[in-house]
Order: structure tokens, then C-alpha cells, then sequence
């Protein structure tokens, strides 16, 4: 890069402010939740509110990658941050269930659009051997954001601040208004991108998996995800499992790994500066090795929270480190290799069904060893990564 350091900032602060604006579709989790309560849902109709998140992955990743190719990334991501803002203005005007359909799945497709879109434009503003720190730092910007959406759902819940008769539903303006301005903050900072030398079909994007690397860093991508929607799922169960515990003290479990997670990706960002990635991964999947091991036998509170913290962090970087790897090695085809990683998000929806069949059948231990099996493949996987980067 040949920008000054006041330039450089004056770019970098806008994108990472689209990494917040990311983070927006976590609050799917919390506003579901609230939506079940207000209308009295069924956990099967409440849950297909946050599984349309993961299934417009499916759909939407490699036609944005071919979007790209035409119009370009930035303009992509302001095109995403656009949906994602509508999305979140509709609660506004009520909390219908239809409604609620309608918004999440536009924040599911805007998602979708932003991921496959801003994470290679990190690409033209950094050098090449800062792009895995610099995406682990986006995803503990993002991480933020999750954070914060159901603090403000229960401060507006119970009226600690003016909500405006939106109850819990306040959530939605606030990153409403913080997404129109990322909009403005992007839309006038200036980006080079090189011009893609033509357009790339579908057929052409998917043929990229007949290559073996980008076929394993899709695959890696998949386990990343499962283990993370896993974890989250599985790890509260473990906890009434075997400890006898509640629901409402078996929560935790959760905000353990989320913790562990955002102090995973903020660490990772520096590390990643002076430690080669191949070698900061396999440490990474070591961890998750160890953590899903010790799931099998823990059972007492104090070893059960070290392996939920072990996994939290250990997964916290794989995302970046294997997303860096596909584009780096595919420097004339990341636009086409973004779409297709973040199709991969779509192992969110296929690991937790194989660790339901397995949970029914074993009990949590049959989830564990679903995600042991990603966990082990990630392992095989720090092998393949290129030293050379």
C-alpha cells in the first residue's frame, strides 16, 4: 500500500464501520426470542425466523460474487448495508409474524450480499500478508455488534430508555440509523479495484470447487460455521444435561463462548502480524480438538466452562485464516472464491440437523462427536495451508 498513515485511516475506519453494520444479523437470535413472547409462537415457528438467515447464504453467495465482477465491490457492499438498513426499518411499523418473516429474511440476504462483498474488499486496502489479521480484526468489530443488539433489546424492553412505544423493538431504528450512516461513510471514501477481466457465470463460479484447495477451504468453511451454531446450541444442553442445571443458568454457557470468541479475534488480529497463519491455525484447531475431547467426559462446572472457553477461542480466527487462504490463492478469482466461502456459511443449517439426529439417539455426546468430526478436519486441514503466506 502506498497510502500515508492518515489516509490509510481515513479508509480503514469506514470499512471497519461496515464490519459493525455486519454484525446486525445476530439480532436475530434476541428478536426472535422476543417475537415468540409477543405472539405466543410455537418453538417451530419461532425457529424458522433465524434459519432464513442461513438459508439465503445458500442462495444468494455466488450470484454476488458474479454481481461483483459487474459493478464492483464497493458498490456491492452499499447495495447490502441499503437491504440491510430497509430490513430493519420494517419492525418499525409492527410485529406481525409475516412481518417479522419479511425483515429477517431481508437482513438474512443483506448478510449475505455484505459478507460475500466486504470481506474481499479488505483485499485492495491492506497487503497481502495483513489480510488474515486484518479480517480477524473485522470479525471482532462485528462481534461488538452482536454484543451489544440484546442489551439494547432488554434496555428497551423494559423502558430504561424512550422507546417510542417499540418496547424491545427500539433495537431496530438504533442500527437502522448507524446503518445509513456506514452508508454515507463508505459512499465517500475513495477505493481502488482492480476491474475484473470479465464476468464469470454461475456454472463458472461453482466449477471453482473442482479445484482441491478451494474445495477444502470450502469445506473448512462449512466445519468453522457448524462448530460455531453447534457450540452455541449444544453447549447450555451439556450444562441441564449433566450438571442438572436450568435453562436460565445453563445460558451462560453461551456467553462464555461468545466472550472467548471476541477476545479470540481481537488477540488474533496482532498475533496474526508476527505469527505465520499455518502456524497460528493449528494451534486454533488444536484447541477445538482438545475442547471437543474434553466435552466428551467433563462433567463438572469448572471443566466444562475451560473446554466451551477452549472451543470459543480456538474457533475464533479459523474463518479469516481459511477466507485469506481461498483469496490468496486465487488472486485473479476473488470475487467468484468470496461468493462460494461464504455459500459455505450454509454448514450453520446442515451440522446442527446432523447433531439433533445424533443428540436423540446418544444424548449431547452425540453432538459433540458431530462436531469432533470438524474439528478433526480442520486439524487436517492447517497441512494444506500455504507457508509461504
Amino acid at each position: 500500500m502506498n497510502m500515508n498513515k492518515r489516509n490509510s485511516l481515513a479508509v480503514f475506519l469506514p470499512v471497519m464501520m461496515c464490519f459493525f453494520t455486519m454484525g446486525f444479523v445476530d439480532l436475530v437470535g434476541i428478536a426472535s426470542n422476543y417475537v415468540q413472547n409477543d405472539l405466543g409462537l410455537s418453538d417451530a415457528k419461532a425457529n424458522i425466523m433465524p434459519s432464513l438467515v442461513f438459508f439465503w447464504f445458500l442462495i444468494f453467495s455466488v450470484p454476488t460474487g458474479m454481481l461483483m465482477n459487474k459493478i464492483g465491490r464497493k458498490k456491492t457492499v452499499l447495495l447490502s448495508i441499503i437491504v440491510t438498513a430497509v430490513s430493519l426499518l420494517m419492525p418499525i411499523f409492527g410485529n406481525s409474524y409475516m412481518l417479522m418473516l419479511a425483515s429477517f429474511s431481508l437482513l438474512g440476504i443483506g448478510n449475505a450480499l455484505m459478507q460475500t462483498s466486504l470481506n474481499p474488499l479488505i483485499s485492495n486496502i491492506v497487503n497481502p500478508d495483513r489480510l488474515a489479521s486484518t479480517l480477524t480484526f473485522g470479525q471482532f468489530v462485528k462481534a461488538i455488534a452482536s454484543f451489544l443488539a440484546p442489551y439494547i433489546a432488554m434496555w428497551g424492553a423494559v423502558q430504561a430508555i424512550p422507546s417510542f412505544g417499540l418496547g424491545w423493538r427500539v433495537l431496530f431504528p438504533i442500527y437502522m440509523v448507524i446503518a445509513v450512516a456506514a452508508v454515507f461513510a463508505l459512499s465517500a471514501t475513495k477505493i481502488e479495484e482492480e476491474k475484473a477481466e470479465k464476468a464469470s457465470g454461475f456454472i463458472d463460479c461453482i466449477r471453482l470447487l473442482g479445484r482441491p484447495f478451494i474445495l477444502l477451504c470450502f469445506l473448512g468453511i462449512m466445519c468453522h460455521v457448524g462448530i460455531d451454531v453447534g457450540t452455541n446450541t449444544t453447549a447450555p444442553k451439556l450444562l441441564m444435561e449433566r450438571l442438572g442445571y436450568g435453562l436460565d443458568q445453563a445460558a451462560m454457557a453461551t456467553s462464555l463462548y461468545f466472550i472467548f470468541r471476541t477476545i479470540g479475534c481481537f488477540s488474533g488480529s496482532f498475533i496474526l502480524r508476527w505469527m505465520k497463519p499455518k502456524v497460528f491455525f493449528g494451534i486454533s484447531a488444536l484447541m477445538i480438538v482438545a475442547s471437543m475431547a474434553g466435552l466428551f467426559v467433563a462433567n463438572t462446572p469448572a471443566f466444562l466452562y475451560v473446554c466451551i472457553a477452549l472451543v470459543g477461542f480456538g474457533n475464533s480466527n479459523v474463518f479469516s485464516i481459511i477466507f485469506s487462504q481461498a483469496l490468496l490463492n486465487e488472486p485473479d478469482k476473488q470475487n467468484e472464491v468470496s461468493g462460494l466461502m461464504i455459500m459455505g456459511l450454509f454448514g450453520g443449517t446442515i451440522f446442527p440437523l446432523a447433531m439433533g439426529f445424533a443428540a436423540d439417539m446418544m444424548g449431547q455426546s452425540g453432538s459433540v462427536a458431530v462436531m469432533a468430526i470438524g474439528a478433526i478436519y480442520l486439524m487436517v486441514y492447517t497441512f494444506m495451508i500455504k507457508t509461504a503466506k
